[in-house]
């Protein structure tokens, strides 16, 4: 059931994000999108809420459990990058803004890449709190066992992630495509 809960929450994130888009660039109401996009942690929260509820109950801890706590983390470290990017794009698209894609080679780009490696280890620490805080709340091993998983796979991920981008693009710079 949580599963479709934390899927409703990434939906609403993005409906919430278009209606906050439409809301600035269609009706022209800046304040009102303002607060329309101010709504996007609400939703973290009710997901927060929700899981805690559920494991407070009594429910044993279940994959969906660790997926709401990297959900959250991710959502925490990106979110607010996200809606700035959808924003500048929206406004470059359709109405002549800056254009938010940047081209970066070399040493520039590996450097992004480490940016965003590094953010994605905040994510994942923001995690392993969430993680860490429920499974001592619960204090039953057989209860959290699927909560204690998650830190092999976050590990995991870090890794992969650490070796397939910004190690890769630190020894192997990326070039310029020429046109």
């Amino acid at each position: 059931m949580l599963i479709w809960f934390i899927i409703a929450c990434e939906v609403g994130f993005w409906v919430v994000l278009v209606l906050g888009l439409f809301v600035r660039f269609v009706l022209k109401l800046h304040v009102l999108s303002k607060y329309i996009l101010l709504c996007v942690p609400l939703l973290d929260l009710m997901l927060l809420v929700a899981t805690a509820i559920d494991l407070n109950n009594g429910a044993s801890a279940e994959f969906a459990h660790g997926l709401a706590a990297v959900y959250l983390g991710f959502t925490v470290v990106y979110g607010n990058r996200v809606i700035r990017w959808a924003d500048s794009y929206v406004s470059y698209k359709f109405y002549s803004g800056k254009n938010p894609k940047s081209q970066v080679y070399g040493w520039s780009y590996a450097k992004y890449e480490w940016f965003e490696w590094f953010n994605g280890l905040l994510a994942c620490a923001v995690a392993v709190i969430l993680l860490s805080i429920a499974i001592l709340y619960i204090d039953n091993s057989e209860r959290t066992e699927a909560l204690v998983q998650w830190f092999s796979h976050l590990f995991w991920l870090l890794l992969i992630w650490l070796l397939g981008w910004p190690v890769w693009y630190t020894v192997f710079p990326k070039k310029e495509k020429k046109p």
